[in-house]
């Protein structure tokens, strides 16, 4: 994998990876990954559409930490997607890390919810059926070609609650106020999970300058994101990369910016791959909250990610912005 992948991306990942992770993690960027589902319980309830895979003699395995969660090997995924199951749209493809933020998020029935990054729908369609069809959902899409994307799969697999919206979500705020009761910011990341060591171009643009540059993004975007929910509301924000300038940091840096009005929730989820957050970075040592983020480190079955669960405690005044 050093041969192939950025040799300081390797040194990164290898300063934040315990020692008895790296064998798995190295791996994780060469080897194929087992697939993972979520029952779309839009359409259908899980254990009907178990019984339908095994009626098919699709192998899989459910999950304990979500029951919608299925794990299908490697070598049965053309039969998954040829599934019966799969063609009634029962079933969406999606890696188990991309479930967390929806978890953690713990959307209800009846709520207003914005999704504030959405493309290309895998989490909308998460939270409506959390909310069983009952509520609003807001989707938000900057990028024409993705928000079509995320169009298109909303109305595919019946998540009549989500209504699509083309802007950028860093100016949200300014057109709906503290409306919502809860917000997901799946942040854009440098994608540093999704890097395949046969692939070049999955990191070809990577480099400490894209994090910096991405970094001002994801702060704009949290702001905007926190100035949209409604005192008491819950915020989920996450990436799909390893690097603590886009994490921890960015937390830290909304934490020490607004002191007492927004503060880090635990997360209850019980994984095997589940690690703590990093509190220092190079010469940078981050709020001692952001220890109650979480870490998730790849495997054969999961994506690095990073998640972390923030309560807004007051309304927030119109005053500066990043």
């Amino acid at each position: 994998m050093s041969n192939v992948l950025p040799e300081l991306f390797i040194d990164r990942l290898r300063r934040l990876t315990a020692e008895a992770d790296w064998p798995a993690v190295s791996a994780s960027f060469s080897q194929p990954k087992d697939v993972g589902a979520r029952v779309n319980a839009l359409v259908a309830p899980a254990a009907r559409v178990s019984v339908a895979l095994s009626d098919e003699g699709v192998p899989f395995e459910g999950q304990t930490w979500f029951s919608d969660a299925i794990r299908v090997p490697y070598s049965s995924r053309d039969a998954l997607t040829n599934s019966q199951a799969y063609q009634r749209r029962e079933i969406y493809i999606q890696n188990p890390s991309s479930m967390l933020p929806v978890l953690a998020l713990a959307p209800q029935p009846g709520e207003e919810v914005l999704d504030l990054c959405a493309a290309p729908g895998s989490k909308t369609l998460q939270i409506a059926a959390a909310m069983c069809n009952e509520g609003r959902v807001a989707a938000v899409e900057r990028a024409r070609p993705r928000f079509f994307k995320l169009k298109s799969n909303i109305e595919a697999f019946g998540a009549g609650i989500v209504s699509c919206y083309g802007h950028d979500g860093r100016f949200v705020w300014r057109k709906v106020g503290e409306r919502f009761d809860r917000v997901l910011l799946d942040a854009p990341c440098s994608s540093e999970s999704r890097f395949r060591a046969d692939d070049p171009a999955s990191f070809r643009y990577w480099g400490v300058k894209k994090i910096r540059q991405l970094v001002s993004v994801q702060k704009q975007l949290l702001d905007s994101a926190l100035r949209c929910l409604k005192p008491g509301g819950v915020l989920v924000y996450s990436t799909c990369s390893f690097a603590p300038e886009e994490n921890e940091a960015v937390i830290s840096w909304l934490l020490h910016r607004l002191g007492g009005l927004v503060s880090v929730e635990s997360i209850e989820v019980t994984l095997p791959n589940r690690r703590p957050a990093v509190l220092a970075w190079g010469a940078d040592t981050y709020h001692s909250d952001v220890a109650k983020a979480v870490r998730i480190t790849p495997d054969d079955f999961f994506d690095g990610f990073f998640l972390c669960r923030l309560r807004k405690h007051g309304s927030q005044a119109d005053g500066e912005h990043p």
